[in-house]
Order: structure tokens, then C-alpha cells, then sequence
């Protein structure tokens, strides 16, 4: 597992499975001549998107970034539909860490779309789930846990009843901004969804922003390159162009859910790449 340690933070990535989406829905309206140069894609015109949560370990706290895409969640057709070849195994990357799911004190949802939030809630019997983090809070904005509740005509496929019902006595709202710990703090952005937040930690010069599908990849840098899946596609556009500026200025680090290349990079004040953590690459089994 592939780590990052930002003054207190130390960050880990852990297994939540993979999917492989049209490359032309992920890039919006950029030409595949363009985007094509910048991350790789299939004989089906597909582009690997991991969907890896971030072990954060932070003043004590085992901290949670999004969950997975779960496991035995999905249906045969919704796997081949969102071209998944491995699912979650988040119990055994946390195992690997001396850890239990029980073990875990707070998860941050940027946002609940499935491949964020299936692995928040597991099978528990015959049409019946319950939480797999059962002693964290639940982090996430007002606007995504109202979102999640009542779906309109296109969210309705993203955002499951399955993923909510049992975790709703952990879930901690915010408005605009929370600091869940000192230095750590949630902001709400909107663009990919109405309720998207982002994640920022600042310990003294030390930083990290963690900015989930506003900028899914490092290929999505470009501040026009946003997702035919964003349900506020501006609003994406004007977020990400406020927190690049204000990550290359300090030389923060950008770190990945989907990214199935890098972990994370680090720019400098032009917004080129200075530093990186690349994820190794391993057979699906």
C-alpha cells in the first residue's frame, strides 16, 4: 500500500476496487485526441478508475476518505455496465495495518454517489444491509445527505437507499465548512454534485487537498476538463480553478480516489508536476 506522510498526516491507500468508464463521459467535451495523450484507455474506449479510499491517521484518529465500491453490492449487469474486475477489500487492506473496520473514527464522504458509498454498508441477510464502520461518524454535507434521501430523475441511479438507511444514526452534517480535527476540514464545492465536498489539511507549510471528482485524476488538471457526469459542470469549472491556484501557490499535494496511475502530485506555483507518489500496478484477482 502506497503512503504519504504531510506534516501530522500520514496517508494510506487501501483496496476499494476498480471500474472502467467510457474515457468520453469522464473527459466531457475534450476531444479524444487530446485527453487520450493524458491517460490511458481500452479496445472499448474505457479508462481504469480505482475507487481506493484514504486511510488518514491524524492526532490518534483512523480517519476514513470515501469508502469503495463494496463488495457483492453490485448485480451482474450493473459489473459489466461500470466495467468492475475487482471489488473492495477494505477489511483486508486494514487487516494488513493491524486494524479493524471497528477500529475506524471517522469516515469523510466528498460526496455519496455509489462507487463512493457502497462500501459504507454491507449484506446483512436477505435484502437487508448494515453499517461496516459501525463506531465512526459519518461525515458529509446537508445538501449531498439531502440529495441521497430524495433523488431526482437523474440522480436516482447513483444514489441508493441501501447505502443510507443503516448509517443514518452516524451521520454528522455540515452546511459550508466543518474542521473535523485541527487542520482538517471539509468544504463544501457543488459541481459534481449539488452536495460534492472537498478535503483540505494544512499543518504549517505542510499540505494536502484532497479534491474527490471535481479532479478525479492528474489528468483532469486542466481546469476546462470536467466530467459529462457532473450534474454542475461550471460550478466544477470555478471550484477547480480556485483551488489549483491556491494549491500551486503553496506547493500542496493533490491526492486521488480514482486515479489509477497516481496516488498523488505535487506542483509547483506554474502548476507543473515537481513531486508524485505512484500507484503500483498489480494482476486483478
Amino acid at each position: 500500500m502506497e503512503t504519504l506522510q504531510v506534516g501530522r498526516a500520514k496517508l494510506t491507500w487501501l483496496n476499494g476496487g476498480v471500474t472502467h468508464l467510457d474515457g468520453g463521459a469522464m473527459f466531457g467535451v475534450v476531444p479524444k485526441e487530446l485527453w487520450a495523450k493524458k491517460y490511458p484507455y481500452n479496445e472499448k474506449n474505457q479508462i481504469e478508475l480505482r475507487t481506493d479510499p484514504i486511510f488518514l491517521e491524524l492526532d490518534g484518529f483512523n480517519i476514513l476518505i470515501d469508502s469503495g465500491i463494496g463488495w457483492n453490492k453490485l448485480s451482474d449487469k450493473q459489473k459489466r455496465n461500470f466495467g468492475v474486475l475487482e471489488e473492495t477489500k477494505i477489511e483486508k487492506s486494514l487487516l494488513e495495518l493491524g486494524l479493524t473496520e471497528n477500529d475506524i473514527h471517522m469516515v469523510l464522504m466528498t460526496h455519496l454517489h455509489y462507487d463512493h458509498a457502497n462500501g459504507l454498508t454491507k449484506v446483512a441477510g436477505k435484502e437487508a444491509y448494515e453499517s461496516v464502520f459501525k463506531k465512526a461518524k459519518i461525515y458529509v454535507s446537508q445538501t449531498e445527505w439531502d440529495e441521497m434521501q430524495h433523488p431526482n430523475i437523474r440522480s436516482v441511479n447513483t444514489y441508493w437507499e441501501k447505502n443510507w438507511k443503516p448509517i443514518v444514526n452516524q451521520v454528522h452534517l455540515f452546511r459550508e465548512e466543518i474542521e473535523v480535527l485541527p487542520g482538517l476540514s471539509m468544504i463544501h464545492t457543488g459541481g459534481h454534485s449539488d452536495g460534492h465536498a472537498i478535503i483540505r489539511f494544512q499543518d504549517g507549510e505542510d499540505c494536502f487537498l484532497h479534491m474527490a471528482d471535481i479532479m478525479p485524476t492528474h489528468a483532469h488538471q486542466n481546469k476546462l476538463w470536467v466530467l459529462a457526469y457532473d450534474d454542475y459542470p461550471v460550478q466544477s469549472v470555478l471550484q477547480k480553478e480556485y483551488w489549483l491556484e491556491q494549491g500551486y501557490r503553496n506547493n500542496t499535494w493533490f491526492t486521488f480516489y480514482h486515479d489509477a496511475y497516481y496516488r498523488a502530485i505535487r506542483c509547483n506555483e506554474e502548476g507543473r508536476k515537481i513531486d508524485q507518489v505512484e500507484r503500483v500496478r498489480y494482476a486483478y484477482k
